[in-house]
């Protein structure tokens, strides 16, 4: 081999090197570049590409990792303390809880048990104005009939809805927490495990589309 093909061999080696390093190095500036355009408005990456989530995301996202809750209406807890996972918020308003309270608590529980081997990396929340031991159960089905009392969420929710965690908040705070709800009732939450509420889930949504977001949420997260 002649001094000149070596020095071309080294030339075209040094080429390969820097190429090779090149390439992350390039990559970074290109996710940079696009962040900044998003970030500024340039482009809307949603309304360009779309996205293959059913439930609507909230966007910001509001935190209650901070947030001081009632715990069964009685003990001060924050929501960082709670155990690590994701969360189906339901919520719930006022001194009764009716027909739509009653039937999110069962399709967020039905849907809970459908998630099958991710079930523990899920937890239920029923969020309220109102501790469950001063809430009444309307509209359902004992209920009916001149013979039939009133009974209380707290027992109810012990019988039915084991594991669930009722926490309450003042009026004011929930209000501002999750003002969809004044809108509309028939929709809950999806708390991410940081304590960001990221997603809201219409009463309308078929149950299988809602089982699909969440287990998309599971697989690309490592909580």
């Amino acid at each position: 081999m002649t001094h000149v093909d070596s020095t071309l061999q080294q030339k075209r080696a040094r080429r390969v090197l820097l190429l090779i390093a090149g390439i992350p190095v390039a990559m970074m500036l290109a996710a940079t570049v696009l962040w900044w355009v998003v970030e500024a408005g340039y482009v809307d990456v949603v309304d360009r590409f779309g996205t293959a989530n059913h439930g609507d995301l909230i966007t910001p996202p509001r935190s209650v990792a901070e947030t001081v809750f009632r715990h069964e209406g009685v003990a001060e807890v924050l929501w960082r303390d709670l155990p690590v996972k994701w969360r189906l918020l339901v919520v719930q308003r006022g001194e009764t809880c009716d027909i739509v309270c009653q039937r999110q608590l069962y399709q967020t529980r039905q849907i809970h048990l459908a998630l099958g081997k991710d079930f523990n990396r899920v937890d239920r929340v029923l969020l309220g104005d109102t501790a469950p031991d001063g809430v009444l159960l309307v509209g359902d089905e004992r209920s009916q009939g001149d013979a039939a009392k009133p009974r209380s969420l707290a027992p109810w929710l012990a019988r039915e809805h084991q594991g669930l965690t009722s926490l309450t908040l003042p009026p004011s705070m929930l209000e501002a927490l999750v003002p969809e709800v004044s809108v509309s009732r028939a929709q809950w939450y999806v708390v991410d495990p940081a304590g960001w509420i990221m997603m809201r889930m219409s009463d309308e949504l078929h149950y299988k589309d809602v089982i699909s977001d969440l287990r998309f949420l599971l697989k690309h997260s490592g909580a």
